[in-house]
């Protein structure tokens, strides 16, 4: 019986998983794109927290802290990424993502243009429905610091996008 037991538990392990997948997949990739701008290294991104997840799932206590942990280590392991010396040595293809309406490329390319502690900021909260409170828990800084981010992103997205819009 007791052979029974440990595969139950395993089974349940892996539907965990899988349920973990099915719920935050797109949140993991679109917040590993939004930092990497680069499919391929979403995707290996992606596959590294999933991983991590696999290891440290027993220490997340709620959906909001797993939420939380999850969006956290998408944007550590996308820093990390980026800053190997394998990364820094490769020359990305050009990759251009389809988009339905030709206004929401120019908005999606405004976004990647923004550096990247507003376009974090401006993903976690629009893209992702985190709220700002939540935001400053993930990248552990100051809900007021989030707020002068967000606030200082839009700025720049409005100038970029009245000047595409001039240039029309």
């Amino acid at each position: 019986m007791k052979g029974v037991k440990n595969m139950r538990d395993e089974s349940w392990r892996t539907n965990d998983i899988e349920n973990a997948v099915r719920k935050y997949a797109d949140m993991v990739y679109r917040i590993a794109l939004a930092r990497t701008r680069s499919e391929s290294d979403a995707q290996d991104v992606f596959q590294e927290v999933f991983l991590r997840y696999c290891r440290h799932r027993d220490k997340l206590t709620d959906e909001t802290h797993e939420r939380a942990w999850l969006a956290r280590v998408t944007i550590n392991c996308s820093k990390s990424l980026l800053r190997s010396a394998w990364n820094r040595r490769t020359v990305p293809l050009d990759e251009s993502l389809p988009f339905c309406e030709p206004e929401a490329s120019g908005v999606y390319e405004a976004v990647m243009a923004l550096p990247v502690k507003y376009r974090t900021v401006v993903h976690l909260h629009y893209g992702e429905g985190f709220t700002l409170s939540e935001i400053a828990q993930t990248l552990h800084t100051n809900e007021n610091t989030v707020k002068t981010r967000l606030r200082r992103a839009r700025e720049q997205l409005r100038t970029t996008l009245k000047g595409e819009r001039d240039d029309v």
